[in-house]
């Protein structure tokens, strides 16, 4: 096994525990969205059943955007392939989206639009955790965005708990850095899946995504000391370095 899968694993595994994502029994809905993060989280997720004195259910569930892309059909190869229960949600949330009437903010309404298909989605096969796939990167650029866009000093939580209890989503990546992810994804032959999203390219997060890249060359320990800063944010429960 690769120095890079057992990091992987390792660093998964750490905020599982520390977290407490998943007990005994658990009925978990992993949002496989087609990128090299989530689906790298299906398969670590259903490989760590191998190695604990508990058990859990999967069931992989795709939303296809609706941009021409047939990535409904690719999902569906990758998942009936790899023998994992699955469900594919078919929409026209990307081309709705990117109407006419909504062209200041595409991403926001697709966003809460694929959000509530999934929550829907998990109502209906009884699942009590939705699992995605956000890593480090996501928690940092997420807190750029809301400071900048939204005024606020927030960013997603590895553990959300929605409903009074009755649903709870998990970020087992939480702990991840986007390009061990990438190195893992490409050893284990992951091939993205490209929604086809015309602003894709050019979104809010990618301009944020940019600037990081830019201020990350100049510095090596700045990814480092702004996840630490977003402990009090995020969590203080261990050190998050």
């Amino acid at each position: 096994m690769s120095y890079v899968a057992n990091e992987m694993k390792r660093l998964m595994g750490k905020a599982i525990w520390n977290f407490q994502m998943i007990q005994d029994g658990d009925r978990i809905l992993v949002a496989v969205s087609g990128g090299q993060d989530s689906l790298s989280l299906l398969w670590l997720l259903r490989d760590r059943l191998k190695r604990i004195p508990i058990t859990y259910n999967l069931i992989a569930v795709h939303v296809d955007l609706g941009f021409e892309q047939d990535t409904g059909k690719r999902m569906e190869d990758f998942f009936y392939g790899n023998g994992f229960e699955y469900h594919i949600i078919e929409s026209r949330f990307g081309p709705r989206a990117h109407g006419k009437e909504n062209r200041e903010n595409p991403c926001f309404l697709c966003s809460r639009l694929k959000r509530k298909a999934i929550f829907e989605k998990a109502a209906e096969l009884e699942c009590n955790k939705i699992a995605f796939g956000h890593q480090k990167d996501d928690f940092i650029e997420t807190f750029f965005l809301n400071l900048f866009f939204a005024g606020s000093i927030d960013t997603i939580q590895p553990v959300q708990e929605l409903f009074n209890g009755k649903l709870f989503i998990i970020r087992p990546l939480f702990l991840l850095n986007e390009g061990i992810i990438k190195r893992y994804a490409d050893e284990m032959g992951f091939s993205e899946v490209d929604s086809g999203c015309p602003t894709a390219g050019s979104s809010k997060r990618a301009q944020i995504r940019s600037l990081l890249s830019s201020l990350y060359q100049t510095n090596r320990k700045i990814k480092g000391n702004i996840f630490n800063a977003l402990q009090g944010i995020v969590t203080n429960r261990y050190d998050l370095a």
